[in-house]
C-alpha cells in the first residue's frame, strides 16, 4: 500500500468516525427537546389548575362581601361566622337557618288635617301600594320547631306607594248620614267599581278622583252606585254634596254616645274586629297621667281610624303601644316615633328599629301588619284589594299572636293588662 492509499484511507475513516459523532450527537438533542417539551406542559397544567382555584376562591369573597356592603340593614346584627353556626347546628338539638326570600315592602300611611271636614271623617284621597324587599331571616330552631326569627339584611327591589288619607280637623261635627239617591264624588285616586260589596268580586272599572256617582243601596261599608259605571264602591273612597247637611256642636258625651254598641272584653276575644269606641270614647281612655309626654292623647284618633279602615281592634293596638313604649317613654319611641318597637330584634333592638316620621305612621303600619300576617287566615279579604297572608296566623286572640310576635311567653298577659285598664275607664 502506497502512502497515498494510506493517507486516504485514514481521510476517510475519520470522516466516518466524524459522521457517527454527529449522528449520536443529533439523536441526544431530540431526547432532551423531548424531555422539556414535557415538562413545559406539566407546568402549563399546573399553572392553569392554580389560576382557577384561585379564580373561585376569589369570587366567593367578593359575593360575600357585596352581600354585606350594599344590602339596606334592617337590624345590625353581627356578621354571620361560619364556625359558630357549624357548631350552632351540630349541638343540642338546636339549629340555625338564613333564608332569603321576596316579601312585601309594606307602604307608609301619610294622614293630612282637612278643616274643611267635620271632625272624625276621614277620606283615602291616595291608595297605597306595597313594593318588594329581599329579606334574609335568621330561623333558630329546637327539636325541629322554630323558637325565634330574626332579619338579618334587606334590599328594596320595588319602591312602595303611600296612601293618603284625609281627616276632618273642623270645630263642626256632622251629623248627616248618606241616604239612597245622594249625589257622592270618588275621592280616591282609583276607585274600584266591582259586581259585589266584596274585595273578592269582580271589578267592574276603575274610576279616577272626583267622578259623580248616584247612590242606589248601601250595603255596610259600601255603596252601590250608578254613573260612569254601575256596581259596588267602598264608602271610605267616597265625600258626600248634601245641600241640606246639618252641623250641629256636640258635647263628648252625645259623640261618645254615637260610637254604637262595645264589644265585650275577654282574653280570648277575636282581634280582628273592632271594638266599637267612638273617637271621643278613644281620647277619653288614652288621655291618662302616665301619659307623662302626652303620646298616647295626641294620637288617640289614630287608633280610631285603623279600626274604620282595616277591621282590627284599635283598643288592642293600643294596649301593644302601651306595653312596648312604656306610655310613649322608650328611647325607640321617643327618638324614631316607633311606639311599638317594630324591627326591633333582640341582637341590637335600637340599631334595627324602623323609624318614622311621626307616630300615625307606625301605628296604621302595626295594624296592617297584624291583619295581614297575624290575625287572618291565608287568602282572607282584608283591606284595599289585599289578602292576609296568614305567614304568622294561629288564631285570631292575644294568644294566637304571641306564638309567632313576641319571643316573651307572657307577653299576651301584659297586653290584656293593659287592655284592661283602658276598658275600665269607659
Amino acid at each position: 500500500m502506497t502512502k497515498e492509499e494510506l493517507k486516504c484511507r485514514i481521510i476517510i475513516g475519520d470522516s466516518m468516525k466524524s459522521k457517527d459523532k454527529v449522528k449520536k450527537r443529533g439523536l441526544s438533542l431530540k431526547n432532551i427537546i423531548i424531555f422539556f417539551a414535557f415538562v413545559t406542559i406539566l407546568l402549563c397544567l399546573v399553572a392553569c389548575y392554580n389560576y382557577y382555584l384561585t379564580e373561585n376562591e376569589v369570587l366567593a369573597k367578593e359575593t360575600d362581601a357585596d352581600v354585606e356592603s350594599t344590602d339596606v340593614k334592617i337590624s345590625n346584627a353581627a356578621t354571620i361566622n361560619l364556625d359558630e353556626l357549624i357548631n350552632a347546628n351540630t349541638s343540642g338539638g338546636a339549629s340555625e337557618e338564613y333564608v332569603t326570600e321576596e316579601v312585601d315592602l309594606e307602604y307608609i300611611t301619610k294622614y293630612n288635617e282637612n278643616p274643611e271636614l267635620p271632625t272624625g271623617v276621614i277620606q283615602v284621597v291616595q291608595e297605597g301600594r306595597d313594593g318588594k324587599q329581599e329579606v334574609t331571616t335568621k330561623k333558630t330552631y329546637e327539636n325541629g320547631q322554630v323558637v325565634s326569627e330574626e332579619q338579618v339584611s334587606s334590599k328594596v327591589t320595588k319602591a312602595s306607594v303611600d296612601k293618603i288619607v284625609e281627616v276632618g280637623s273642623g270645630s263642626r261635627k256632622s251629623t248627616y248620614q248618606v241616604k239612597v239617591g245622594d249625589v257622592v264624588y270618588t275621592t280616591s285616586d282609583r276607585t274600584e267599581v266591582r259586581v259585589e260589596p266584596s274585595e273578592e268580586a269582580q271589578k267592574v272599572a276603575t274610576l279616577e278622583k272626583g267622578t259623580e256617582l248616584t247612590v242606589l243601596g248601601i250595603s255596610g261599608d259600601w255603596y252601590q252606585v250608578s254613573g260612569t259605571a254601575r256596581g259596588y264602591i267602598k264608602s271610605e273612597n267616597t265625600t258626600y254634596i248634601n245641600q241640606n247637611e246639618v252641623y250641629e256642636e256636640e258635647s263628648s258625651q252625645e259623640h261618645a254616645a254615637s260610637g254604637g254598641s262595645v264589644t265585650a272584653l275577654s282574653f280570648d276575644m277575636a282581634l280582628n274586629k273592632p271594638s266599637g269606641l267612638s273617637l271621643e270614647q278613644f281620647k277619653k281612655v288614652l288621655t291618662d297621667s302616665k301619659d307623662t309626654n302626652k303620646v298616647m292623647q295626641n294620637n288617640a284618633e289614630y287608633f280610631y281610624y285603623i279600626e274604620q279602615q282595616y277591621n282590627i281592634n284599635g283598643v288592642f293596638v293600643a294596649a301593644v303601644a302601651i306595653h312596648e313604649s312604656n306610655w310613649g317613654t322608650s328611647r325607640i319611641s321617643k327618638d324614631k316615633h316607633n311606639l311599638f318597637g317594630y324591627g326591633a330584634y333582640d341582637s341590637n333592638p335600637y340599631s334595627g328599629a324602623y323609624e318614622f316620621t311621626d307616630y300615625s305612621e307606625s301605628i296604621d303600619l302595626i295594624a296592617r301588619v297584624f291583619v295581614k300576617y297575624y290575625l287572618n287566615p291565608k287568602g282572607t279579604s282584608i283591606y284595599g284589594e289585599e289578602q292576609a297572608s296568614g305567614k304568622y296566623y294561629n288564631g285570631p286572640t292575644l294568644s294566637g299572636v304571641n306564638t309567632r310576635y313576641a319571643t316573651d311567653k307572657n307577653w299576651a298577659n301584659a297586653v290584656y293588662k293593659q287592655m284592661q285598664y283602658l276598658y275600665n275607664k269607659l
